[in-house]
């Protein structure tokens, strides 16, 4: 499947309803940040030098070695897609939204399952990414490593003894790793404990992000939580307290959701079927509308208060309702109002057909 395939189809596989903790735990992310050695940072790349790097990694990619350890990535240049395109590769997580803008001498390359993915000439050379569904942080460092070695039989990294991998920003520098775990967290948000768990996770030295990354804002009970430190730790550090640290979490919200239905059970049950018969019947519904409605969706099915339905397409829909998805299924430009009524006719779909 070409890079342009996977853009016709919402899904990916951290979508899928088979992670471990899946409930609660929506995916499990883990990136290294690299740059070749001898070459100029990103920012300070003329033309001819970003043009190298990209040779460099495509010839990389090609490598036997690299497909038998990483399997085959293909590369596409961003400036061949829209800016409609990118914006799903944003929303399906595949891409930074820094990434889209600026994008002469920007590529990405894909996985055919799109677990692994790579920017190249991002802010650093290469960000090598891959994201697992559900609880599986080891999982996704195991894959990243050896898609890291993978690229390393070909490429010298920039690399200091003291200070390990050299990166654009020094909050990267060491490892180079940023390890997350997206997590929703509707019980503690319901029952007001979360500031004070956000709080906790700051004094331990992680981050808490919204749906998109640094900068953008939690949609949906939502939360992205990863390290800030990538200096003076090993991976295997990083990702073990991030795993402690998230099982802490998970136990947190499975007895807020459990305390919050014992005590107020007729408003959970009415916030669930609201949003249920919202989705079943809405004619116009507005992006942060539906993903709310999703998360309060995805609280019915943990609790048993729902018809069956696939987590896997709870997923989907946060893909397939934002702005630049309908555009696409729409094969033409839409106006919000225009969007608002797509999308609810296509939530419609989803919700009796499930």
């Amino acid at each position: 499947m070409s890079v342009k395939e996977t853009l016709n189809d919402a899904h990916s596989r951290w979508m899928d309803d088979d992670g471990p903790e899946n409930g609660i735990i929506i995916s499990s992310r883990v990136r290294v940040a690299r740059n070749l050695l001898g070459i100029p940072f990103p920012h300070l790349l003329e033309k001819g030098k970003a043009e190298e790097v990209i040779c460099a990694v495509q010839l990389a990619l090609e490598n036997s070695e690299m497909i038998e350890l990483a399997g085959r990535l293909e590369l596409c240049r961003m400036i061949e897609l829209s800016p409609v395109e990118r914006q799903i590769l944003v929303d399906k997580h595949l891409i930074s939204p820094a990434f889209m803008n600026d994008c002469q001498d920007k590529v990405v390359a894909l996985r055919e399952d799109e677990v692994v993915s790579i920017m190249v000439n991002e802010e650093d050379h290469l960000r090598i990414q891959c994201l697992l569904p559900g609880f599986q942080l080891e999982n996704a460092w195991q894959t990243v490593n050896m898609a890291d070695d993978g690229l390393e039989k070909t490429l010298d990294f920039a690399f200091s003894e003291k200070y390990g991998y050299l990166t654009v920003c020094p909050t990267n520098a060491g490892t180079g790793m940023r390890a997350s775990v997206m997590l929703h967290l509707s019980g503690l948000v319901l029952t007001r404990q979360l500031n004070g768990v956000l709080e906790a996770i700051h004094k331990l030295g992680l981050t808490v992000r919204g749906l998109y990354g640094e900068g953008t804002e939690a949609l949906g009970d939502l939360f992205q939580i990863s390290n800030q430190i990538t200096l003076g730790q090993a991976e295997e550090e990083i990702i073990k307290n991030l795993s402690s640290i998230t099982t802490q979490i998970l136990a947190q919200e499975h007895a807020a959701r459990a305390a919050i239905y014992k005590g107020k059970k007729e408003m959970v049950e009415d916030r669930v079927w609201r949003a249920y018969g919202l989705g079943m019947n809405a004619r116009i519904i507005s992006a942060e509308e539906v993903m709310q409605l999703i998360a309060d969706l995805r609280l019915g099915l943990d609790l048993d208060l729902l018809p069956p339905m696939p987590v896997r397409m709870l997923n989907e829909l946060m893909v397939m309702t934002r702005p630049a998805y309908l555009i696409k299924l729409a094969g033409k430009e839409l106006s919000q109002y225009q969007c608002d009524v797509y999308r609810a006719n296509l939530l419609r779909e989803k919700l009796h057909s499930a």
